[in-house]
């Protein structure tokens, strides 16, 4: 299925059948290369915590396991953040903006390829994020980001969501070589996007954003 330009779109994240996050976003575009999208500042969202409310990365994994969950909402407090989403790769890449809204740098989130869903009133894209991810900095050089994490829930394969970690190491060096190659889409494209002035803001999440993970 192809998403229309200006559609509101839920963008999730999946771990173990249940919803880790939730942010909705709008379409810029949608073609043979991948799905392109728009996180504006203050979204409405929603985010896994444990009973007490902490996040997954406020503590050790193990204790995490046993912390229960549930949703709650908030609001994106980051800049707007825009995400490619490559038709078929195993990453999205997203361009993050500093505080006045100009592009700062590239994120690699090293994630299975999306599986889209449309309810009819509620749409959207379910992805299953890996973890370890990649910072491309606008001069090319980069960074991993997050694999103290990866590996220490490597070591918990009964409950991890990733099952190989070298076809993830792989996905991330290949997109690193095109990185360090200023290939698309670390060309410059869309670093200078400025979404259209009449995309609003959700003041929630709609109906159904919370329905059975895709995947």
């Amino acid at each position: 299925m192809r998403f229309a330009p200006g559609q509101l779109i839920m963008h999730r994240n999946v771990r173990n059948g249940r919803i880790g996050w939730v942010r909705p976003a709008r379409v810029v575009l949608d073609d043979d290369r991948g799905l392109l999208v728009w996180v504006a500042p203050r979204s409405p969202v929603a985010n896994e915590v444990a009973a007490d409310g902490r996040g997954m990365r406020a503590m050790p994994f193990a204790e995490w396991l046993g912390a229960g969950y549930r949703l709650a909402t908030g609001r994106w407090n980051g800049p707007g953040l825009l995400k490619f989403l490559p038709t078929g790769a195993a990453h999205s890449v997203w361009w993050f903006r500093d505080a006045g809204g100009r592009f700062q740098n590239w994120y690699v989130n090293l994630e299975e390829p999306g599986v889209r869903w449309d309810d009819g009133s509620v749409a959207g894209v379910d992805v299953v994020d890996q973890d370890l991810d990649v910072v491309v900095r606008p001069d090319l050089t980069w960074e991993w980001k997050d694999e103290d994490e990866f590996v220490e829930r490597l070591a918990f394969p009964e409950h991890y969501w990733v099952a190989d970690e070298k076809a993830v190491r792989a996905e991330g060096e290949r997109v690193i070589r095109l990185a360090e190659a200023g290939t698309f889409p670390f060309d410059g494209t869309w670093c200078d996007f400025t979404p259209p002035a009449d995309w609003d803001v959700p003041d929630e999440l709609p109906p159904g954003w919370d329905r059975p993970p895709a995947r």
